[in-house]
Order: C-alpha cells, then structure tokens, then sequence
C-alpha cells in the first residue's frame, strides 16, 4: 500500500518532547516517510514513536503545504521584491519554472547572482552540516560544479554508531579469527596486516538504522522467515497426522507421551510466529592496521539469504571517510554507511544517518545536478563535511557530546560556515555551553553559524535555541513564494504574495533582541539517502530556509575569497541585514521575518562597497535605567504595567573585534561618529549623536508607550555612520510593546467578533489576565465559507526563568461550527491568542472565514501551588479563594508515581584520549562514569529522573549527559539523555550507567555524588481532605467540595496517604508525586477524578518516612519465640562455630589437616547437624583441586551421603506431601520390558528422577532443567522445548544463558533453521559481550 504523507511545520523539540530539529516533511511519492522520536519529538526536536502535533507534527495532505500571511494582527505581506508577482491571479509554471520552484534559488536572488557570476557558485567555501547524518551516495552530493569531491568529511559525532574493537585477536592454524559474536570468518589473504593482529567488535544493525528504515526491513525479513515457518509447520502438521493414521487407538503411555511430543511441535511453531519480534541481524566488524592507514572490514552474512553473500573476505576494506569510500549493508536495505576509527583502533564508528533530514539539508545547501542545473543547491560549488548530531539512540536527537564534537571538527576541517538545522525551546536566551562555543569560535576562527529559527510560530516570541535567540548565530525564518506554493506545494491557487509561513517561529526574544535575522525560502524538494528507495522528498520548515541562506552565503564567500575581500561573520550578517528585501507593510512584521528575504546579489554589492570598513560587532547591553539586572539585548515590554508607563533605559554600545585584532593598527584608531536614529520619536526618544570608541559608550533611550492602542507595537534604535550612511545601520535595538487589552468586566468574559480570515491570515489578540485567574475557557465560532478550513490557535505567556507557557490547537472546520476548550493561564500577566488561518487552507475559494472569539476567565487561588507532605502525620492546609467569580471547589488529589533516590555505587573519571574530544581551547574533554544499582520486585515502567540535569540541552553550562540501563547479562533496556523516557524492565537487578562530559575537572568532581530518582508508576493513591486539622487520623471531617463566594477564602486539610497504600519495601527518602486540581470545567459534565482532567492541576508529593525499628525486631523474633532462651543460645552459638569453618581457608595441605580436625571435633558435638554436614560439603566442593584429584572426588561423594542420611526421610515425606506423578505408569511399562535384565543395566537415571518425583515438583524452576534433559534422552525434543519454553517464561529473575543455549541445541536437534538462526540474533541482544560504548 502507498502512503501518501505530507508532514508540515515540525518542531522537533520542546519541553515536552524528546529529539530536536526544526523540520518538516512532505512527499507525494510512494514511499512513506515518517520522523522518528525525537524527530518525535525532542523538538524536542528530540523523539526521544512519532508524535503527530502541531509545533511535533502535523499530518496533511500531500496537495497541501504550510506558510502563512507575514505580520502581526493581519498586516499583509509585501511583494518581497517580487515585482513581477504582485498579481498572479493568471499564475502559470513552464516546465523550467516548475522544476526552478523546487529548489527556489530566484527568491533569495541566488539565481541572478550565479547567472552573473558563475565561478562564484561557492567554490572554495566549505560548509559543516550539523544535522542527522548524511548519505554519500544521495544523488546530487557526489561532486562540486567544478569538479572535486563534494563531501569532505562524513562522522558521527554522537557516538551512537561506535563499537568497540580492543578486543585483539589473531588467526589459527587455518587462517581463521573468532569474531566478537563468536563466529569463526576467514581472512582476505590479500589483506595486508604486518602485526597479525585483528581487532573485533559486533553491533546489531538496527541499531544503524532509522525507525523508518528498520521498519521497511522488517517488514520483508517478516516475509521470508514466515515462508519458512508456515513451511515447518506443515511437516510438522503432517507428522503429527501421519501418527494419528498409524495409531488409531492410543492407550499406551509411550506413545501418549510421544504424540504430546509432536503436539508439541505444532504448537512450538505456531507459538513463534506469534510471538515473532525481529531484533536484526549481527554484524561483524573487524578493524586492522596495513602499515599505513587504519582499514575496516564488515562481515554481514547474517544478513543475507544467500550463504555465500556478505562474506568478510569479499569485504573491500573502507578506511576513514576522507579517503572518500564508503559501503552498503545490502541490497535489502540499501543503506550506505561511513567507517571511522579512533583510539589507535580502539573504537570503530560506523556512520549512518538518523533520518533523511540532514541528506535534504546539505542537498538544499550545495547539490550539484550536472544532467539538470534548475535542481542544483544554493552552492553548487561549495563543499561540505557532515557532522551527524542527530543521535541514532534516541530516535535522531541531539545530544551534547554530539553538537561539542560537532564545532571540533568543523574547526579541524577549517570550515567557513556551519549550518544547524536543530533547535528547541529555551529556559534562557543567548546562555549555556555549548552557546559560549560558537561565540568563541565565531570570534576566534571567523566562523559563520547560521541556524534555524524555529517551527513553533505564529505567537510572538515563540524562538527556538540556539538559532533564534543567539547574538553570534544568524538566525532564520521561513519565507514562501507563489511560485514555490504552486511548484513545489502543488496547490490548486497559489497566493498572490510571498509570506512567511504560518509555523515560522516569530520574535522577540524573552530579553528584547529581534531573534530572526533574515528569512529563506522554507520548502524544497531536495535530495534524500538512498535507503528512501527515492531520490528527491519535499519537506518545508525554518530546517529548509536555514541551509537556503547558508549556501547564500557561501555564494558570498565564495566571491569575496575570489576578490581577496576579508571574511568576516560581522561584516556579513551587517550585509545581509541592511539588503533584504522587507516582507510585509507594518514595522511589526520584522518580528516574523527579521529585516526580511535576503537578497544575495545586493549584499554582495554591500561588502564590496564597504570592505575597508572595520569588522566589528557591536554588542548590546540594556538595562532599566538604576539597575544592573536583569541584562538584555533589546526593549520589550509585554506586562500591563511596563507597557502603560515611561521608562528610561541605559543602552551600552561595546565593538567586539575578532580576537587577535591589533591593538594599534585597529582598536586604538577605532572611532565612529553615529547619528542616533528611532523609527518613531514620539514613542521612542534617543539623543541625536554618540561618538563611539573602541571601549564602548553607553546612553539613555526613553520609551514613552501611554499613548498607544491595544496590540502590539514594534520600533527600532539604530546607528548611522556620519562619514558614511550608505552603509546603513551598524546596530539596531528592537523595542516591541504589547498593550495587552483588560477585561474589565465581572465575570470576566472577552469577546473578539466579526473578524474576517483568508488564507495565511493572523489574527493577534492582547490580554491582560485578570488577578485571580487561573484558566480559560474558550469558544471559537466560524462562520460564512464554503470549502475546509483549517486554523492554529495559540495563547502564550512569559515567566522569569521558565520556557515560555504555550497552549496550542489546531481545529478543522468541514463546516460552520463552533468549538470549545480550557487551557491554563497565569494571573496578571499578558497572554497573546494568536488566531491563524493555515495558509493552503481555503485557496480555492473566494468566500473569507467569519470568526468570533469568546474567552471566559475562571480562577481559583490557593496560597500553595506546590504541596510537599513531609510524611508525618499532620495535613497540610489549603486556602483557596475565587477573585473573579463563583466557582465551585472540588478539590482532587492524587499520588500516581514513586520515585526513589540512588546515590552511585562508583564514579569514575578520565581523560578522553580522541582528537574528537579536544576544544579549540587546546583542552581536553573529560568524562565521569557514575553507576548506580537498583532492584524492580516486579515488572514496571521506569524512568531515571536527574533533576539537576533534566530537560536542558542548550540553556546549561554543562556540557552532556547520557545513561544506559542494563541487566546482569549487560544487555542494554533504555537509553537516553536530557529528556528520558520510561522504558519497561522486567523483574530483577539493573544497573544505570549516567554519562557525563565537561573539561572542567572540578565541575565533574562535584557531580561524583549526584543523586539520581528511578521514578516508576504505582497504583493510583487517592489522598482524604478534610475540613478539621485531626481529620486524617479520627477520620472525620470529610471534605468534598463547596462553592468559592468571589473574595471570601475557604480552607480545607490535605492528608498523607495511609501508611497501606505506600507502596512495600519503598526505601526511606523515596517520594511519592502526583497531582491536585481545585476546579472543574463549566461546559464539561464529567467528574474530573482525576486531576488532569481538570484544567489546572499542580504538582503535589510526599516524602516517605523511615520503617519503625519495632517491626524488623518483630520479624527477627518471630521465628523463635517458640523456643527457649537456652535452645537459642545453643543454635546461636552452633551457627558461629559452623560459620567460622566455613571461612577457614584450605590451600594448604596444613590448612586442610587442620580443617579435618575441626570437622571431626564438630561432627561429635554435634552428631547428625543437617547444616553442619552442608556446610562441610560446600567447603570440599569449592576447596581448590590439587594433588590427588580421585581422593578429593571420592571425598566429596562421601559428605554428600553423609547429607543425605542426616535426613530425616519420613519427617521430610510428610512435609512435601509425597506424591506420584503420571510419569510412573511409563516408567513401570519400561521395567516389565526390560525384564530380568534390569538388575544389571538399571536405568540409574530413570530411577533417581522417580525418586525425585516423589520429593519435589520436577515441573518447577529449579528443577526443570532435568525434566528437559530427560525428554531429551528420551528422544522427545518438541516436549523437552515445549518445557523449557514454560521456564524460560516463568523465570522470576532473567533468565540464564545456561537455558537459552540448551533452547538453541534443541531446535539445531529437531532441524528447524530458521528458528536456529532466530534464536542466534537473540542471543546477542540478550547476553552481549560487553556494554556498547557511550
């Protein structure tokens, strides 16, 4: 079946997600493709099952697309320089136009800019790709337009295709190495390896593989291997008929016992194909040396059919990608991969990509299409290295370690641009770590980074980290065009205009910077990995329009390299900005599109005219006038009471000049003389001069908003050059106003009627939340269209120190209608609604979209937000009070998760010894290894939870954090990172290994105490509220709900949960969370039990209390308080004198004479002591073997009869309740057949295991290892499987290899193949080597 899927807008990332880029998808051919997690996501752009969600994913037809109309309250968007398309009512695409929309190029001017300069095309430029990985082989990508290789570099700079090859090994006698899987290969005799030694490793190639990738491999391994087991089943099917046919009556217990074997064989087989579950093949990597270079070999027979394919001698060996080779895994996949190694071969990193997402990124950037030149990239001429930051783990998330060793190489390779299509939400702008490494290799290496904006438009200030709110990243918007609506989108009536899409994340920034520098055009169809069975997908988002301005730039490069124009990141984004084409009519449409579509041929002009000009940044610092903090880079005042009053601000200009800039010949000679400018000197009043000096000059801006109406309102201060204009601003201060409009009425209830929507139309609406309110409930009516439409609808709110608080919804309206929802609000502080109509909805028809708007404000107070029970016995009490209106309090609290704390059991910290983990700075990276061990008593979700750690990724100064969690067996159940995800683990013992980088050596010291939760669901804890302070514990006192008069305050007690419902065995300092809720929806009618049904909810805990030392006195008593005082003595003092020969030692002949006697002396204290002759059997079985081995055995045999007669058998009868087993009736039939000669060939096994069935249950765990071996001897394998299967289920703890190896010699016994190598697979998930590195 074809899937048509068309994925819009994606912000990978968030604080809800998991992996983190800002990207889209969409494709009308066949093949389906669909972003894992954390594509899942993280953005979280991250990932971390996809999530379909409006700022994750949005699903679409293919006919469709995402954009949206620029400006802020409907503002129209301008032509963006396209004259020629003011009107295109008669819009019509000829081939080459059409084929031209799919890579746009004429919108930004790259077209022209080639066309007049063709050896400018980005020759000599090299651009880094930090993306998800890309494929050599993609078409397009292969060479630049003048003929070198395109690709310089290819490395994963997660780690998440690394393996480990320390282990050495040389070949046999026959030319044979032992692989890391344990299978024997031969050798290439023409491999050239002088030391002989050949280092091995293994990973299962899913691991490699996208989700979408393995899924499409799964599908036709499926295929093959259940061809071969519907084949078994029908030998198997006919044997078992065969029987029935020969044996018509079947009375005799044999051969009852031998059709329950063939039965169970049938069932076996049709037991596995329902529990079927393709973990993928092995593949085995061997990794040598030739004297000169590193070389890699793969064997990947496993995943062939054809036995002969696949073979490690038919390998041609890869070396490290800059020798340009790279491989496939097989036809099946068609996947191509890269081989790297490092650590003196230590470590071999097989690079693939994590989603055809950096493929689409680099191709949009640089491809190169000799057979047709409309298709080519931005700059066809440049190079570039891929930089994979997209982790293979965690579904194509980023991870520290990745984006660190990411700017290392690209700074190894010497590259002039670095593109990053990633981002997410950030607690903080222009701050964290890996934000302080770009801005010193940007000072220090004159490195461009251009980056993404973000995908989680259209409310303002909704800019992701780090590409929209980082000074030194240009940051970028998303621009559509007609013609790219038409070619590339494929819609019915393109828009008369080119705007930015609706997604495009807008600005400010929560400190006042404008956040998007310039808009590109956001949707290509462009070149995907090979394994997409397709060589072109279309995908849109600021993941596009991003690589579109940096192959731009490369052009730009490119030109002033040829020219010998100096290159700098300050001189070129100063170009970009004051040459780009506005987009849109209103001031406030720059908080959408920056200073607009860049136009690559003017700012060519731009830096020729001016490149004697000095290459300064001019740093921003704004601060009220009288305080020092907070710092910002702009003005921005949103809250109702800035925003309705004059203020003074302190501005300090500081010029940054790159480091190594002479102090005479540059900084001392520096000084400018600026003409202060404002977009609106009524609003925004600065002086008219300021002289500027290398150390900088501060002066006072005067922002007076008291006269302005409701919306938002944006201006500008800006620098002029005196002695040149021309040059246009040196630096800009974005001043935003948001007059929020008050609700004034009672019940506070605001309406927005009769506003009128076409296609990519926003509405923004202001709000000052009243005191007291707490959510929102909303209704939106539409109204007066024929055709679907389709509409995003976003409220958003800012907070000190938190990511900004963002409700969103996407509603479909088939028709006419009206939709209600509640979303949470913060009281006092402005909220936006922005209201957006999806830019392809509605094109083919004339008629607009009549909306009316109607919010209602409810609210309940409480004086605690957050609740902690300190696991006493006394309640906590709650004062809740209504402001605004009557609302009715029914109070629901519930405790639904544990968490238990862990300290580590060991830390250990080392140096990094790879070039991959050295800075600029020279230093090197180290990493801590802290281990933690923890028990599950049964089945469960779990979920480590960091709270110093979790949920940051670019706003933290420290650098990484990665964990694993595995079995004794050390095979690996979860990974994950900043946003872990619960994984489910059966019973038994873990051990979580937490990953931590940072140079910083006494950072990592501090941290080698870090605290980690194991946070797990548990049955829902429903907590009593009572109206007295006693009621917890008289029980009386219930409180259930009453109705909140508007300022009167009511009060009620939150009890701890009864020390019953806490979960047992839970470790002193665990806590128990969950959620309250106070209120209820007016237009629900469901009883809100639980507290996430409700529309506000806070978080509430409880902190376990220490076990009373009575009870683990009680237990130690219990079991002798039958006894006397002198009989406890006795057997004390006899378990201490037997315990302490049990730690005598016995290596010497000596020893062991002494041993002796003390045995003797023992025995004759303590004639007949079951316990004491254990003991001294245990101390011969683990005494070391030397001397004479036959008296050592014949010693052993006789202290285990001695055991056995210490027993008392009657006694020991009567407690297991002998029994007889039906097995008796076989084995007495046996004896009468072997008649007389029984006494001389006794069965001896046959005979002990009857006795034993007489004392135990053989079908039980701990003996039913020999019930198999038995049914074996017996010649019974399917019966013997069919046992073995039952124990291997029922294990309590994970099972032992012991087992699963005797599963694998029975199925190698009855034949069945297929099922051999299945199992094989299994083996090495369930039982790997080694833990994979992190």
């Amino acid at each position: 079946m074809d899937l048509h899927l068309q994925i819009h807008g994606a912000l990978f990332g968030g604080p809800s997600c998991s992996s983190s880029y800002w990207a889209s998808s969409s494709t009308s051919l066949s093949l389906p493709f669909i972003f894992h997690r954390r594509l899942n996501s993280r953005s979280r752009s991250r990932s971390r099952g996809t999530r379909l969600r409006r700022s994750g994913f949005s699903a679409m037809p293919c006919s469709s697309s995402e954009t949206s109309r620029v400006g802020c309250g409907g503002g129209g968007g301008g032509g963006a320089g396209q004259t020629d398309n003011a009107c295109v009512a008669d819009f019509k695409l000829n081939e080459s136009t059409f084929l031209a929309s799919l890579m746009p190029k004429k919108e930004i001017g790259a077209d022209r800019f080639i066309e007049a300069h063709p050896e400018y095309d980005g020759r000599g430029v090299v651009i880094a790709i930090f993306d998800s990985g890309f494929d050599p082989s993609a078409a397009g990508l292969h060479v630049t337009s003048d003929g070198k290789p395109k690709v310089l570099d290819v490395i994963d700079c997660t780690g998440s295709g690394d393996i480990d090859t320390s282990t050495v090994v040389k070949a046999n006698e026959d030319g044979l190495i032992r692989g890391a899987s344990g299978v024997l290969f031969a050798v290439n005799s023409s491999w050239k390896n002088p030391t002989g030694e050949w280092r091995v490793g293994c990973k299962l190639v899913y691991e490699l593989f996208t989700d979408t990738l393995t899924s499409r491999v799964k599908k036709e391994r499926r295929k093959t291997w259940d061809e071969k087991n519907q084949e078994e089943i029908a030998k198997a099917v006919k044997n078992l008929y065969d029987f029935d046919q020969k044996h018509s009556k079947v009375d005799d217990a044999k051969l009852k016992k031998t059709r329950e074997d063939l039965q169970s064989r049938v069932d076996y087989l049709k037991k596995q194909a329902d529990s079927y579950e393709d973990k993928g093949p092995v593949i085995d990597a061997v990794v040598w040396h030739d004297g000169e270079v590193w070389r890699v070999a793969l064997d990947t027979q496993s995943f062939e059919e054809d036995p002969d394919c696949g073979k490690l001698a038919d390998f041609s060996p890869l070396t490290n990608y800059r020798q340009r080779k790279y491989g496939v895994f097989s036809r099946l996949d068609a996947c191509s991969f890269v081989a790297n190694v490092y650590d003196e071969g230590n470590v071999l990193s097989i690079v693939t990509d994590s989603s055809p997402h950096g493929t689409h990124v680099a191709g949009i950037a640089s491809a190169h299409h000799p057979e047709e030149h409309l298709l080519n990239g931005v700059a066809p001429g440049a190079q570039i290295i891929s930089c994979k930051i997209g982790d293979s783990r965690l579904g194509s998330m980023e991870t520290g370690t990745g984006l660190t060793r990411a700017l290392i190489a690209a700074l190894e390779h010497n590259c002039d641009l670095v593109n990053m299509s990633y981002g997410e939400a950030a607690l903080l702008p222009d701050y964290g770590r890996f934000v302080d490494l770009v801005t010193e290799a940007v000072n220090k290496r004159r490195l461009i980074f251009v980056s993404s904006a973000g995908n989680n438009g259209p409310a303002l200030t909704t800019l992701g980290a780090p590409g929209g709110t980082t000074s030194s990243i240009i940051g970028i918007g998303a621009y559509v065009s007609p013609e790219m609506a038409a070619g590339a989108h494929s819609v019915l009536e393109p828009p008369c205009e080119g705007l930015e899409y609706t997604w495009s994340s807008r600005g400010p920034t929560s400190d006042g910077d404008l956040g998007v520098c310039i808009s590109a055009a956001g949707g290509a169809v462009a070149p995907v990995p090979t394994w997409t069975l397709q060589r072109r997908m279309l995908m849109n988002g600021t993941s596009m329009s991003s690589p579109s301005a940096c192959g731009a730039i490369a052009l730009l490069l490119s030109a002033m390299k040829a020219e010998g124009i100096p290159v700098s990141p300050y001189s070129v984004r100063r170009a970009l900005e004051n040459t780009s084409t506005p987009v849109g009519d209103l001031p406030e449409d720059k908080l959408s599109t920056g200073q607009g579509l860049m136009q690559v041929d003017k700012a060519y002009e731009y830096l020729k005219q001016f490149k004697d000009y000095p290459c300064v940044f001019y740093q921003i610092k704004v601060n009220l006038s009288g305080k020092t903090n907070p710092t910002s880079r702009g003005i921005y005042l949103r809250e109702p009471t800035a925003s309705r009053q004059s203020t003074e601000w302190t501005v300090q200009v500081e010029p940054k000049f790159h480091e190594g800039a002479s102090n005479l010949k540059e900084l001392v000679p520096f000084e400018e003389c600026l003409e202060l400018h404002s977009t609106n000197e009524g609003i925004v009043r600065v002086p008219d001069y300021l002289l500027l000096t290398h150390n900088g000059r501060s002066f006072n801006v005067v922002v007076d908003p008291t006269n302005l109406e409701d919306g938002v309102h944006y201006f500008e201060v800006y620098g002029i050059d005196c002695k040149a204009p021309q040059r246009g601003p040196l630096f800009r201060i974005p001043v935003t106003i948001i007059i929020p409009k008050t609700v004034a009425s009672r019940p506070p209830v605001i309406s927005f009627q009769q506003m009128s929507f076409i296609s990519g139309h926003i509405e923004r609406r202001f709000i000052e939340v009243p005191l007291g309110a707490t959510w929102a409930e909303a209704t939106i009516r539409t109204s007066g269209f024929d055709t679907t439409r389709r509409f995003y609808i976003d409220t958003l709110q800012i907070c000190p120190l938190r990511r900004p608080i963002k409700w969103e919804n996407a509603a479909t309206f088939a028709s006419p209608s009206a939709k209600s929802f509640a979303f949470p609000v913060v009281s006092g502080q402005t909220m936006e609604l922005a209201l957006a109509q999806f830019w392809s909805s509605g094109l083919g028809s004339r008629e607009p979209t009549i909306v009316d708007f109607e919010i209602a404000f409810h609210g309940i107070s409480v004086n605690k937000e957050e609740l902690i029970l300190d696991g006493s016995e006394a309640p906590i009490k709650v004062e809740a009070e209504a402001l605004l209106a009557s609302e009715k309090l029914i109070p629901t609290a519930v405790l639904n998760k544990i968490r238990v704390p862990y300290q580590p059991v060991d830390a250990q910290l080392k140096t990094l010894s790879t070039g991959r983990d050295r800075l600029l700075s020279g230093k090197q990276i180290l990493a801590l290894t802290l281990t933690y061990k923890f028990k599950l008593e049964d089945a469960a979700e779990v979920k480590p939870y960091i709270p110093l750690l979790n949920n940051r990724i670019y706003d933290t100064k420290f650098e990484s954090q990665f964990y694993m969690i595995s079995d004794a067996n050390k095979r690996v159940y979860a990974m994950g990172d900043v946003y872990p995800e619960s994984s489910k683990l059966p019973k038994g013992e873990y051990k979580l290994q937490l990953y931590l980088r940072h140079e910083n050596v006494q950072l990592l010291e501090k941290l080698k105490q870090l605290i980690v939760f194991i946070e797990r669901n548990m049955g829902e804890v429903r907590l009593s509220l009572h109206s007295e302070p006693d009621g917890p514990v008289t029980g009386n006192g219930a409180f259930k709900s009453s109705v909140l008069m508007p300022g009167v305050k009511e009060a009620f007690y939150l009890g701890p949960p009864t020390k019953d419902k806490i979960p047992k065995n839970t470790p002193q300092g665990s806590v128990l969370v969950g959620e309250i809720s106070y209120g209820k929806l007016s237009f629900d009618d469901k009883e809100g039990m639980n507290p996430k049904d409700n529309p506000v909810s806070y978080p509430i805990s409880y902190v376990v209390p220490p076990n009373k030392p009575e009870e683990d006195k009680k237990a130690d008593s219990a079991s002798s308080s039958c006894k006397s005082v002198s009989e406890r003595l006795e057997e004390e003092v006899r378990d201490i004198k037997i315990k302490f020969l049990g730690n005598l030692k016995q290596e010497t002949e000596e020893d062991r004479s002494e041993w002796r006697k003390l045995c003797a002396c023992l025995k004759s204290e303590y004639p007949n002591s079951t316990p004491l002759l254990v003991k001294i059997l245990e101390s011969l079985l683990s005494r070391p073997e030397s001397g004479d081995k036959i008296s050592h055995h014949e010693e052993i045999i006789d202290a285990a009869n001695e055991v056995i007669l210490s027993v008392d058998v009657d006694e020991l009868a009567r407690f297991l309740l002998q029994k007889s087993e039906p097995e008796d009736e076989e084995a007495e039939g046996k004896k009468e057949d072997e008649g007389e000669e029984e006494s001389s060939q006794k069965d001896k096994f046959e005979e002990n295991y009857k006795e034993l069935t007489k004392w135990v249950d053989v079908k039980s765990s701990k003996f039913c290892t020999l019930t198999v071996l038995r049914e074996k001897r017996l010649s019974r394998p399917g019966t013997a499987l069919k046992v073995l299967d039952e124990m291997i289920q029922n294990e309590n703890e994970t099972a032992s290899k012991k087992l699963y190896e005797m599963k694998l010699g029975l199925l190698e016994e009855i034949g069945w193949s297929h099922l051999v190598t299945y199992e094989k697979q299994w083996m090495q998930v369930r039982f790997p080597t080694s833990l994979p590195l992190f």
